[in-house]
């Protein structure tokens, strides 16, 4: 892993680190991914390998990131700043809490996937990213008061439980079921989750379930509890990726949760699950950018140093070629991200939810293209090497077997890309806010 900021090995870093100006970083931003880099390498990134090979990170890992607070930047900017403090929580790494932007936020993502493994990183986030926003959002102020203070402090961890062995992207298809009780007091809900990142580990999910008829309008969400709770079964699937993540099978036999856990209203699933997913993606792009540099600047480091055919592979033309395409994919990959992290730092939630929801969904796939192509040439490079998973090439042999895990959850490939000019269709032909109210996405 490259730290020499003074001479960085090329394509190791974002031009922002290797002293060239930027219009996006501020003297924050600065001062934090320094003291972000230190602690994601003190409590996580240098034991990154020998976890992911595990499957497992340490539990106390995310009683040590909860307690300075570095799970919080995987939330939403702006942060819910009023309940952090009510909890003590003032700053992040020196950033007060009300002046945190996107900008910290893609900073933070883009050093959490340094090591080039998503697995390690994955194994502490999901709740933080995915399950807690909706319920700041969405959900009420009783059911806030009810969970927020345990989840924002890790007291108890949550998670995000929206894919079904039949129904993945295709969100509108799902056949979990939630059904009242005769008293109207619970819902019964039944039915599976699969492929749920860290769900073995969560007390609670935000769960997306059917309380209606088919299709979108019968969709909502609800707060269900996992961990120790009658009628839940947990049990970990083995992935070929990001195997410290927690990968997790749900099956719902007669849970009973309050109907007080719903968020918003029955019926307004797919929304607070759409609006979930732009963050979702814009964060998964990041670290997937990042992902890609790492294994780039480890096949370039390594072709100036490694012979054949008499010279070293950095003086084979077709070495050099490889290098340079992969090469202008990441930094106009890397380019695009900051664009749409300063963006979002001067768009509202609903400006940004309508004019950058296609566009993540773009970003989140080109991300993932991106990745593959960056990987494949390193492994290719790194020849035996990069086949091995020991020895010089066991990261970039790990990092390519990462590429299915993000070209697939978030959304899958084809139908981000299908999504994106759909959204980008209906933007143009009805404009505006009526776009917003009648997108199909």
């Amino acid at each position: 892993m490259a730290d020499n900021l003074e001479n960085p090995v090329p394509f190791s870093e974002p031009p922002y680190l290797c002293g060239l100006p930027s219009p996006y970083y501020t003297e924050s931003h600065r001062q934090f991914q320094k003291a972000c880099r230190r602690f994601l390498w003190d409590n996580l990134l240098s034991n990154a390998a020998e976890w992911e090979k595990e499957g497992t990170v340490p539990e106390h890992v995310f009683a040590t990131f909860c307690k300075s607070g570095m799970l919080l930047p995987n939330m939403p900017a702006p942060l819910p700043v009023e309940w952090l403090k009510d909890l003590g929580i003032h700053d992040i790494l020196g950033v007060k809490v009300e002046e945190w932007d996107y900008l910290h936020t893609g900073i933070y993502c883009d050093e959490l996937a340094r090591s080039g493994l998503a697995g390690p990183g994955a194994s502490l986030t999901a709740g933080f990213a995915f399950g807690i926003p909706p319920i700041v959002k969405w959900g009420s102020k009783e059911l806030k008061q009810r969970f927020l203070p345990d989840f924002l402090t890790g007291r108890k961890r949550t998670c995000i439980a929206i894919t079904e062995p039949d129904a993945g992207s295709d969100v509108a298809n799902i056949t979990t079921t939630a059904e009242k009780t005769a008293d109207g007091k619970h819902y019964i809900i039944n039915g599976a989750k699969k492929w749920i990142t860290n769900g073995i580990w969560s007390d609670y999910t935000t769960m997306a379930v059917r309380t209606g008829g088919p299709g979108r309008a019968g969709l909502s969400v609800i707060i269900v509890p996992l961990k120790g709770h009658p009628g839940v079964t947990m049990r970990r699937l083995p992935v070929g990726g990001q195997k410290a993540g927690g990968t997790t099978y749900i099956e719902l036999d007669n849970v009973k949760v309050p109907v007080e856990n719903l968020l918003g209203r029955e019926g307004d699933g797919l929304r607070i699950i759409l609006t979930n997913f732009n963050h979702e993606r814009l964060i998964i792009a990041v670290g997937v950018t990042r992902q890609a540099r790492t294994a780039l600047a480890a096949a370039f480091e390594y072709c100036l140093k490694r012979d054949a055919f008499g010279k070293k592979l950095m003086d084979q033309p077709v070495v050099r070629h490889r290098l340079a395409k992969a090469g202008a994919e990441l930094e106009t990959m890397n380019a695009w991200t900051e664009q749409l992290l300063y963006q979002l730092c001067h768009l509202s939630s609903q400006e940004a939810d309508l004019k950058l929801g296609g566009i993540t969904a773009l970003a989140k796939a080109k991300s993932a293209m991106v990745l593959n192509e960056c990987a494949q040439v390193a492994v290719l490079l790194f020849g035996g090497n990069g086949f091995t998973a020991s020895g010089q090439g066991a990261l970039v042999e790990a990092i390519y077997r990462d590429v299915p895990g993000a070209r697939i959850p978030g959304g899958s490939e084809d139908v981000l890309l299908d999504l994106a000019v759909r959204q980008l269709v209906k933007i143009y032909q009805f404009g505006g806010a009526a776009a917003l109210k009648g997108a199909k996405i």
